[in-house]
C-alpha cells in the first residue's frame, strides 16, 4: 500500500525489534530498515562495494552502523556514508516513519 506523499508500509514497528535489521521488498529495490534507540534508518540492502546483503552483515546499535558481511565496510545507517573499509560509495537513505505501529518507508530516497 502506497500512501498519497509516496510513502508505502512495509510491515509492523513489532516486525523489526530494537537493535535489529530487517529488510523488506519495494517498487524501488530491496530497502532495509533498522531500529536503534527507538528511531528508524531505512537504507539500500545492498553494499555499494561487494553488492551483497547488508541485512546479513553486523548491525552496531552503539555506532549506529551496519558491516558488510563481505568486505566489512561500515555504513553509517543515517547518512548512508562509508566509515570504513574498502567501500566508497554511500548507500540510498529513504525516510522512514512509524505511524500507529506501522512502519512506512518513501519509495524516493533521500538527496
Amino acid at each position: 500500500m502506497v500512501s498519497d506523499d509516496g510513502f508505502a508500509r512495509v510491515g509492523a514497528l513489532a516486525e523489526i525489534p530494537e537493535g535489529e535489521v530487517r529488510a523488506f521488498d519495494l517498487p524501488v529495490g530491496r530497502v532495509a530498515i533498522a531500529h536503534v534507540e527507538h528511531r528508524l534508518f531505512a537504507f539500500a540492502d545492498a553494499c555499494t562495494h561487494a553488492g551483497c546483503t547488508l541485512s546479513d552483515g553486523i548491525f552496531d546499535d552503539r555506532a549506529a552502523t551496519i558491516i558488510c558481511p563481505v568486505d566489512e565496510t561500515a555504513f553509517d545507517v543515517e547518512t548512508g556514508e562509508p566509515v570504513s573499509g574498502p567501500g566508497q560509495d554511500a548507500l540510498p537513505i529513504y525516510a522512514v516513519r512509524e505511524v500507529g505501529g506501522w512502519v512506512e518507508v518513501s519509495l524516493l530516497p533521500r538527496p
